[in-house]
């Protein structure tokens, strides 16, 4: 099951309360106050792992807290620290505050670690208020409320490649050509529901390089105002650093104008978001087994007019597979950002939802 979408309420724990207590030993006859401060609340983490690829574990647990620190106890004994919470999330992640629509971070790298919700202060011990003029306080504080926030979390793939293009023109059986994908293949518009994402190798060892390619499914006219299933996963495109855009240029289409085909999907990309007009593509003529001399013709001829690299595959016979496999590589490795780092990053603390409260002395009663 693909979720790139949840909605999760985070509780970090409140701090324990300080102890009110006095020394009563049978040689210390001034042993004076000996409360111990409350331990401070656990906070609760979220960190980027190669371990997930979608949000489904939080499909159905939304409620995340951590521990909450023990009260202090006496003979200045502290309380013991709440236990952390680590949340796991796929790489591609982005952490919004529910609240107030705020991006609190973006996780591009394997292994970052941040804070969302700080644990409360705990409360300190009736020891830290004694002076010399009041020598027996009974005064200690009460421990600090954990932070609570509301937060989306959204998925988007980082791919290398998109592939993109009309319902059933061969994007699914491309994918599983070029990398051990098997998405569903099918003989009918949207096929596929969700994105599929695939690891592809080129070359030979020790030169061997590799780059990942993602199919975006339900792209159509309108897509970008909820037709269709594009706009539920146009943003996986934003990631990537290459387009292949495929157009059916065979009659099973029921399309006459393949150059139409590609103009749709386009400024369906561009409405979306106007950077992905400006992304790197690579046009792709698909089903050349079956090709309408006609249609493919026209095709080349707009290709060469707007200079864009031209590819005839069929996915069927396996013609032109290489050639475009080698191609992608050389764009991916052209327009690919710098490789990310697999060192564990320092965690990053963010800004409280909201101001804690301040602490409250209390005076015990006799």
């Amino acid at each position: 099951m693909f979720i790139d979408e949840a909605k999760i309420r985070v509780k970090a724990g409140d701090g324990g309360n300080g102890c009110m207590a006095f020394r009563r030993e049978k040689f210390v006859p001034r042993g004076g106050p000996s409360g111990g401060d409350g331990g401070h609340g656990g906070d609760i983490l979220m960190s980027s792992s190669l371990s997930h690829n979608t949000l489904v574990h939080f499909r159905f647990n939304p409620e995340h807290k951590s521990g909450r620190g023990q009260h202090g106890m006496g003979s200045n004994m502290s309380g013991h620290a709440g236990d952390p919470a680590i949340l796991q999330v796929p790489i591609g992640t982005l952490v919004y505050d529910e609240d107030t629509g705020e991006l609190l971070h973006d996780f591009t790298h394997p292994n970052e670690t941040i804070v969302v919700a700080r644990g409360g202060r705990g409360g300190r011990g009736n020891q830290h208020f004694a002076t010399s003029t009041h020598q027996a306080p009974r005064e200690h504080e009460l421990g600090r409320a954990g932070e609570e926030r509301h937060l989306r979390l959204e998925l988007r793939l980082l791919a290398d490649a998109g592939l993109v293009g009309y319902p059933n023109v061969g994007k699914s059986t491309l994918i599983s050509r070029l990398s051990a994908a098997r998405p569903k293949i099918a003989n009918y518009a949207f096929t596929t529901l969700e994105p599929n994402l695939g690891v592809v190798s080129v070359g030979e060892y020790p030169h061997q390089q590799s780059f990942t390619i993602a199919d975006l499914p339900g792209l159509i006219e309108g897509a970008h105002l909820g037709a269709g299933l594009g706009v539920q996963f146009l943003k996986h495109i934003e990631r990537t650093s290459v387009i292949v855009h495929l157009v059916d240029v065979s009659d099973a289409s029921g399309r006459p104008d393949p150059v139409e085909d590609f103009r749709v999907i386009t400024e369906e990309l561009a409405s979306f978001d106007k950077a992905l007009a400006k992304r790197p593509t690579i046009l792709v003529a698909s089903k050349a087994d079956v090709a309408n001399p006609d249609k493919l013709k026209k095709l080349t001829a707009f290709a060469k007019r707007r200079k864009l690299p031209f590819y005839l595959i069929s996915a069927v016979t396996g013609e032109g597979i290489d050639a475009l496999k080698y191609a992608i590589a050389a764009a991916v490795a052209e327009h690919r950002p710098l490789s990310i780092e697999t060192e564990p990053a320092e965690p990053v603390k963010l800004k409280p939802a909201y101001p804690p409260p301040a602490p409250s002395a209390r005076r015990s009663r006799r």
